[in-house]
């Protein structure tokens, strides 16, 4: 063995795929400009609407096309990627008449992820 080498004892490898935040922040603060009021009024919004649409979307109206459609384009606005994921998957599910009860319960889970997200994001703005 040479001289110069030492044994590190074992340690853990990081995760491959680490848990990431539901809300890419570097995205969301590129698309307001670094404006935090700018920022908390987005994540406001998008909260509340994430919500509604949520709600309108489980019951499955003859809209629910639509609907997830601009949940998709909100929630990839923000920075909500996998809420937009699971939007443009419902999409699918709905256009192909398949997999639609799936759909929806991923993209139930995004959109809890995401606005739990927004929650944390919106208690560092208010600090």
């Amino acid at each position: 063995m040479l001289p110069y080498l030492t044994q590190v004892p074992w340690m853990p490898s990081p995760p491959l795929a680490p848990d990431q935040f539901p809300i890419d922040v570097a995205h969301l603060r590129r698309m307001t400009l670094g404006e935090r009021d700018l920022e908390r009024e987005v994540l406001t919004m998008f909260k509340a609407q994430s919500g509604q649409m949520l709600a309108r979307l489980v019951a499955l109206p003859a809209d629910a096309t639509q609907l997830a459609h601009t949940l998709k384009g909100s929630a990839r606005a923000i920075g909500a990627f996998a809420v937009g994921d699971a939007a443009h998957a419902l999409e699918g599910a709905l256009r192909q008449q398949s997999g639609i009860a799936d759909a929806v319960r991923a993209l139930t889970h995004a959109v809890a992820d995401a606005r739990d997200a927004v929650d944390i994001l919106l208690g560092e703005i208010h600090h």
